[in-house]
């Protein structure tokens, strides 16, 4: 798989890769006390407090550009929140997440719930307000301009069908499943184009264009934009392209976004202008997916499987842990 060649950061170095696993391994398994309980916002907080918890222990100068909550004001890491135990000394991060990406799926015990979260060097991830973003990811493997924004979908359809050397027919897209993607899902499938509709989960849905154990080619629409720029982080570790958009909706919003210094409100993000540099992305699953099992209870213990990555190696590792009650594991 191709990926673009990215320089090794000391200054992520002193963030070990698995400390991050951690934290999503955490806010998962806070999360999935409330799985098909119905009730989105504790399914939420839980998962924020756990992860605010954990971040807090690392020896780092963190500061979420990217949080969640901001548009449903559900509970939040706020963008602008200082998290580590270093903070004035620690190295300096930028941190992207969505403790619960999937509320919805939690509370409704649907499939790929996740807890995310990204890292980079400071002012290396795209600082955005929490709007909306429109999407379009294609696997790795593609030159560049095979597909982008200022194409219709069919267009990206027919195009990425001939740089693949299928017919368009042979193309699945992946979309999330919403009213406001009627027309174009109607225009993908008059060029034959497969649709795999999700009810959320974006960020796996990006994702899974470049994995080859999926039939997902393309994935677009609109969805959050906090969830754009954890996708480009874990494309920036994995290989693909993805190009986001921010949509703005009333003068509010267009507000916020001139106050984190965004003046090109038409601008169409890159996924290294997303997430530049070295970066480290980690997931947990949360309820079961095609992408990781969700959190397992037993008798004796809770297990999860998550994934981290990381951009300057193109290192992805699957890391599956048994979390024990105090006194509860039997001596080997």
């Amino acid at each position: 798989m191709n990926r673009d060649c990215v320089q090794s950061s000391s200054v992520l170095d002193r963030v070990l890769v698995l400390e991050m696993v951690r934290v999503t391994e955490a806010a998962a398994i806070a999360a999935s006390k409330w799985i098909g309980r119905g009730d989105n916002d504790s399914a939420d907080a839980a998962a924020v407090e756990a992860m605010r918890t954990e971040l807090n222990k690392l020896p780092m100068d963190g500061t979420v550009v990217i949080g969640e909550g901001e548009r449903d004001e559900a509970p939040m890491l706020y963008i602008g929140e200082k998290v580590g135990s270093a903070q004035g000394s620690g190295p300096k991060i930028d941190i992207a997440l969505d403790p619960l990406e999937g509320t919805s799926l939690t509370a409704k015990a649907g499939p790929s719930a996740l807890a995310v979260l990204a890292i980079a060097e400071s002012g290396c991830l795209l600082n955005a307000p929490d709007v909306y973003m429109e999407k379009l990811a294609i696997g790795p493997g593609y030159a560049e301009g095979v597909v982008g924004l200022d194409k219709s979908p069919a267009d990206n359809v027919r195009s990425l069908a001939k740089a693949k050397g299928v017919e368009a027919y042979e193309i699945i897209a992946c979309v999330l499943d919403r009213p406001r993607h009627d027309k174009m899902i109607a225009e993908l499938r008059e060029v034959g184009c497969g649709i795999k509709l999700i009810p959320d989960g974006d960020v796996a849905g990006v994702m899974a264009t470049a994995d080859p154990d999926t039939d997902i080619d393309i994935y677009m629409g609109s969805g959050g934009a906090p969830e754009g720029v954890l996708a480009a982080a874990a494309l920036r570790c994995v290989g693909g392209q993805i190009f986001g958009k921010l949509l703005f909706r009333n003068d509010d919003e267009v507000g916020r976004a001139r106050g984190w210094g965004i003046d090109d409100l038409d601008r169409v993000y890159s996924v290294t202008e997303m997430a530049r540099g070295d970066c480290i992305f980690a997931a947990t699953g949360v309820t079961h997916g095609s992408l990781l099992k969700g959190v397992s209870r037993r008798k004796e213990c809770v297990t999860t499987e998550s994934l981290v990555m990381r951009a300057s190696s193109g290192t992805v590792r699957r890391v599956y842990a048994e979390h024990y009650k105090l006194g509860s594991r039997r001596s080997l």
